[in-house]
């Protein structure tokens, strides 16, 4: 595509990320009659993080019913959660039902945002120097797209393979090596146990350990699939059962209470039941409150570390050098691999790419402390950008596909609204966002999720910027009605072309 502004591409909605929210607010959209928009995805295909997390053992840890539109119940999961190439070909699936190809481009990396309070419209840059221009832009490209790489001295001497969980190469094989895993954290309880058989040996190096409690994950038989199949209400029933049962643990993460330490007495018992061995299990045993950090789930964790190929070392790493890495108490280990289950740059706090708003204002900057928006969803001084899965609305506890739905209705009468008004944008008043921010935050008092643990949820000043702190139907209230009146209405200049769609391809579109 030219730089020429005359070759600029114009829609009404560009969606940002073909992930769950992407493609279910694209098929929301298409249900309600709109056609004007458009998805840019920087790779080839749908999917997110699920599309990207390859390594093996990768897989959901919220039940497969739970873990789905509720207006695209799968009756054929193969396990009772979904492994990440089920997930995968699950959103594949939807895109293809829905038709989505022709608002889908792919292999276009967008590089910064910039409103225009002429115009009322949004400027879209992308990698390589193209540009397009919409009236709203939602980015929907969520929190876990970004590997997080440890700093750790000598690493960049290593001569053997690096490899971290969310940069798989699948053409290198594991089998025979000796590997080492630094991390303990949610991809790291999967890989472990996936990859242990095949191994010659196996150093896990663990900074923290995590509380696990047995998934009870258990393979699907077709007789089951053809029921679901015949009496779709069977489903709709597992898949309410399975919600109440997540949001009943809530009251024991809101509140430091009795019910954490019933929690935590059942994980020290399912610990107990699997590790004999009582210096691993002293390692094992976290030392904060349950909640804190990640509650993870994992039939095969425990075990995997108690065989004989495999060894736990509960110091950390200190450094590394050509052919080995070392503990922090000292132990020096030669391995062939090292594989970084260390996690996503989770945005705490900026953005995750220039967006400049009304007057130039940089959102990173305005992000600097930590990242707030209304509902998730808008931030004052950007008008007509909306998030999916912003700010706090993250679970601690369920499926943020309840989430996403929640924002996804909002957004809808969100654009509905700024359709009405063809020649206004858009902007959430200050002091609204300032009193629901001050609202959130005052209810992370007391709870088990800012108790004093180290956990990336938190900013570097100890601000939750990350989860919803309580019950998910009570975020789904407040996001079931949109109230104009909490936003300015902006009249711009001559917008009645905004929407027409251009035939212009990106040059990048594969």
């Amino acid at each position: 595509m030219s730089n020429n502004n005359d070759a600029t591409v114009v829609h009404g909605v560009a969606i940002i990320g073909a992930g769950f929210g992407g493609i279910g607010l694209a098929i929301r959209l298409q249900q309600q009659g709109v056609h004007d928009f458009v998805i840019y995805e920087q790779a080839a295909d749908v999917g997110g993080v699920w599309r990207d997390n390859i390594y093996p053992g990768a897989a959901c840890d919220v039940p497969s019913h739970l873990y789905s539109f509720s207006f695209e119940p799968n009756p054929d999961w193969g396990r009772s959660y979904g492994p990440q190439g089920e997930i995968h070909r699950y959103l594949q699936h939807c895109s293809k039902k829905y038709q989505l190809a022709q608002h889908l481009k792919f292999n276009v990396a967008v590089t910064a945002l910039e409103f225009s309070e002429e115009k009322g419209l949004w400027t879209i840059k992308f990698a390589g120097g193209q540009q397009a221009q919409a009236r709203a832009v939602v980015l929907a490209i969520g929190a876990l797209n970004i590997p997080q790489y440890p700093k750790i001295e000598g690493i960049e001497k290593f001569a053997g393979k690096i490899m971290h969980t969310a940069e798989w190469d699948q053409d290198y094989s594991l089998k025979g090596k000796r590997v080492a895993v630094i991390g303990t954290g949610a991809s790291a309880i999967q890989v472990v146990p996936a990859i242990q058989p095949e191994v010659e040996s196996l150093a896990l190096f663990q900074r923290t350990p995590p509380w696990v409690m047995p998934k009870f994950d258990r393979a699907q038989s077709p007789v089951r699939q053809a029921r679901l199949r015949r009496w779709p209400f069977i489903q709709k029933m597992i898949r309410s059962l399975q919600y109440l049962l997540a949001e009943s643990v809530v009251p024991a993460f809101m509140w430091d209470s009795l019910l954490t330490r019933f929690g935590e007495a059942m994980g020290r018992r399912y610990l107990q039941k699997v590790i004999a061995d009582p210096e691993l299990r002293e390692q094992l045993t976290p030392q904060y409150a349950m909640g804190c950090k990640r509650v993870l789930l994992s039939d095969n964790y425990y075990p995997a570390l108690t065989r004989n190929n495999v060894d736990l070392l509960s110091s950390g790493v200190s450094r590394m050098d050509e052919t080995a890495i070392y503990s922090g108490d000292g132990q020096r280990l030669e391995v062939d691999a090292v594989v970084l289950a260390t996690g996503f740059k989770v945005p705490v706090s900026g953005a995750p790419m220039p967006v400049r708003g009304l007057a130039g204002r940089n959102l990173n900057d305005d992000w600097a402390a930590g990242s707030e928006a209304y509902k998730g969803m808008t931030v004052s001084g950007y008008p007509n950008l909306l998030y999916i899965m912003g700010p706090n609305t993250g679970p601690g506890n369920t499926s943020v596909i309840f989430y996403i739905e929640s924002q996804i209705h909002y957004i809808l009468q969100y654009l509905r609204t700024l359709r009405a008004n063809p020649n206004e944008y858009m902007d959430v008043r200050p002091e609204v966002q300032e009193a629901f921010n001050e609202g959130v935050q005052r209810r992370f008092k007391g709870t088990t999720w800012t108790s004093g643990c180290n956990s990336w949820y938190l900013t570097a000043d100890g601000k939750n910027t990350t989860l919803w702190p309580s019950f998910s139907w009570q975020y789904r209230l407040r996001t079931r009605h949109f109230v104009s009146a909490e936003y300015e209405f902006v009249e711009v200049g001559n917008t009645n072309n905004i929407g027409a769609e251009s035939e212009i391809e990106l040059a990048a579109q594969s």
